[in-house]
């Protein structure tokens, strides 16, 4: 069940970026009631947004795209019973990384330190991988 924790802290994370993406629009869409049509395409309006709103959008696309394989990992992890404490480290570790990559990216945006975070959540998602992989053979 512990490996579960870590999954439920992305979602935590994911809820979060969800809200400040929800009260971020409220106010363009509030002001342009009635008249939303140049935005149904995220490709046109997505630049016209102030810089801050472009970040909280591009944060939220990333929650969607590459934790939904550390969901699916630690729900296989789960299923087949290989929950250890090395695999614990490397979900939390993952999970501390992409709140930092979150914080990083809502704040200064600094790329450099962006990727650093994102390419050590990458590791531990892919050790993760791996060690299940090995588990099979």
């Amino acid at each position: 069940m512990e490996i579960l924790q870590p999954m439920f802290g992305m979602i935590v994370l994911s809820g979060l970026l969800v809200m400040t993406l929800l009260i971020s629009r409220i106010g363009p869409i509030v002001k342009f009631w009635g008249n939303l049509q140049f935005a149904e395409h995220s490709e046109d309006f997505r630049p016209q947004l102030p810089r801050r709103l472009r970040l909280i959008t591009d944060n939220h696309n990333h929650l969607m795209e590459q934790p939904t394989l550390f969901y699916a990992t630690c729900a296989y992890i789960f299923m087949a019973g290989h929950s250890d404490s090395f695999h614990l480290l490397l979900a939390w570790s993952y999970v501390a990384t992409r709140i930092a990559h979150s914080g990083i990216q809502l704040t200064t945006n600094n790329v450099s330190y962006r990727a650093m975070s994102f390419g050590l959540s990458s590791a531990c998602l892919v050790v993760m991988i791996i060690r299940e992989a090995i588990s099979l053979f």
